[in-house]
C-alpha cells in the first residue's frame, strides 16, 4: 500500500470541510476525485459547491482545484459519476437544495418541492476538465412523495454483460412521512441522456411485523457479479436490523430487487456510508472497520457475491468515515485499486486522502 497522499485538506481553497468523497477513472487512465466543499463548516446544509480535483499519474499528484457545481447560498453535492462505455463521457449526477433545507426538515415534510432535494445531470466529454450546464431530472427520478433524496453517495457503474450491456445504474435513496427511509436504483440505458426509477426497496410491514426488524436502506452502493446480476449493499439507517450493512441483488438489470434488503453480519461497521467495487470476479467493500465508531478504515474482499469477506486490509487506523473505491488496473504484475476516503487525526473529516494497494 502506498502513503496517503491528501487530496482536500480542511480550510483549503476557501472551504472549511470537505466531504463525500467519490472517484472515477476515466479512458485515458486519469482519476477524477470528487468532493463537496462545505463553505461554512462540516455540516450537510448551508452553502456547498461539488469540486473535482484529477490525477494522470496515479493519484501521486492531483491538479488544483476545480468547482464543477455551484448554486450561490445553496446545496450542491452527493456526487455519483460513471463513465459511460459507449461515448466515453463522464455522467455525473447530483442532488441540489436550498442551503436552509437542513435533512430534519425534509424528513419531517416542512420543505416546499422546488427547496427541497432535486436531482441534477451533467456530462464531461473532455475527461473532467469541462462539464456541461446542469439539467434539472426530479421529475423522472423522484415520486411526488418522497422527502428526502440523494444519488449515491460514490460511483455507479455501467453493466457490462447480458441484455441491458451499457445500462448505467446509480443507486440513490430517499425517505416518505409513511415508510422513513428506502432504497432505489436510477437506470438510463441512452447513455445518460434521459433517466427512470428502477428497483425500490422500502421495510415490508409484514418483515417488521414477522421478524421484529426491519431495514431502512439509506447511501447504497452497488457493483456487477460475474454472473451478470447487481449486488447492493446499504447502510441501515435506523432500521432496528441485527447489523449496520445489508444487501439484496437484482437479476433483471436493476428493474426490481430478487428480495428485501436484508443484514449482513459479515460486515461490522458503524452506521456510514460505505463503497464496493468489482474487480478480477471480487466484490471489494471499504468502510470503517470499528462496529460503532467511523474509525479503522478497512478494505475486504469477497470471492462468494458478497455471504462472505474473509480478506481484509486496514488502510487507516485513526478516525475515517465515508470513501469510495476505484480499479486502477495492473501496476507491476499486480491488479491494484485505489481508495478515496475521509480521515484524520483526531475527528474523521480533517481531510480527503488517497492510497492505491493490491487487491487483497
Amino acid at each position: 500500500m502506498t502513503p496517503a497522499r491528501t487530496v482536500y485538506a480542511a480550510g483549503a481553497d476557501g472551504y472549511d470541510t470537505f466531504r463525500i468523497p467519490a472517484i472515477v477513472a476515466v479512458p485515458d487512465g486519469t482519476l477524477l476525485a470528487f468532493a463537496e466543499g462545505r463553505r461554512l463548516g462540516p455540516g450537510d446544509a448551508g452553502p456547498i459547491d461539488l469540486v473535482l480535483r484529477r490525477s494522470a499519474d496515479r493519484g501521486d499528484t492531483w491538479s488544483a482545484l476545480q468547482v464543477v457545481a455551484s448554486d450561490p447560498g445553496n446545496t450542491v453535492g452527493n456526487p455519483s459519476p460513471v463513465v459511460d462505455p459507449a461515448s466515453g463521457d463522464v455522467v455525473l449526477l447530483t442532488t441540489r437544495a436550498a442551503g436552509s433545507a437542513t435533512e430534519d426538515r425534509i424528513v419531517r415534510g416542512e420543505v416546499p418541492a422546488a427547496e427541497s432535494r432535486r436531482v441534477w445531470l451533467q456530462r464531461s466529454a473532455d475527461h473532467g476538465l469541462s462539464w456541461t450546464a446542469a439539467v434539472d431530472l426530479t421529475t423522472s427520478t423522484k415520486r411526488p412523495d418522497w422527502r428526502w433524496y440523494a444519488t449515491g453517495p460514490g460511483h455507479a457503474i455501467a453493466l457490462r454483460q447480458g441484455p441491458h450491456a451499457g445500462r448505467l445504474v446509480v443507486p440513490a435513496n430517499h425517505s416518505t412521512g409513511a415508510a422513513g427511509h428506502g432504497g432505489h436504483l436510477l437506470l438510463s440505458d441512452d447513455g445518460g441522456r434521459s433517466w427512470r426509477i428502477g428497483a425500490e426497496d422500502h421495510c415490508p410491514p409484514e418483515q417488521h411485523q414477522s421478524a421484529g426488524w426491519c431495514v431502512h436502506a439509506n447511501e447504497s452502493t452497488v457493483a456487477e457479479l460475474p454472473d451478470g446480476r447487481i449486488y447492493a449493499n446499504t447502510r441501515n439507517q435506523g432500521g432496528l436490523a441485527p447489523a449496520h450493512r445489508a444487501q439484496t441483488v437484482s437479476s433483471d438489470g436493476g428493474e426490481t430487487f430478487d428480495r428485501p434488503y436484508a443484514p449482513v453480519l459479515a460486515l461490522a461497521t458503524p452506521v456510514v456510508q460505505c463503497s464496493l467495487l468489482a474487480v478480477d470476479g471480487q466484490l471489494v467493500f471499504a468502510g470503517p472497520g470499528d462496529q460503532e465508531v467511523r474509525r479503522r478504515l478497512t478494505v475486504r474482499s469477497s470471492r462468494d457475491a458478497g455471504r462472505s469477506f474473509p480478506e481484509e486490509v486496514v488502510v487507516s487506523p485513526g478516525p475515517a468515515a465515508y470513501s469510495d473505491l476505484v480499479d486502477l488496473g495492473r501496476h507491476n504484475g499486480e491488479r491494484t485499486i485505489g481508495v478515496l476516503f475521509e480521515n484524520g487525526d483526531h475527528r474523521p473529516y480533517e481531510r480527503i486522502s488517497f492510497t492505491h494497494l493490491a487487491l487483497p
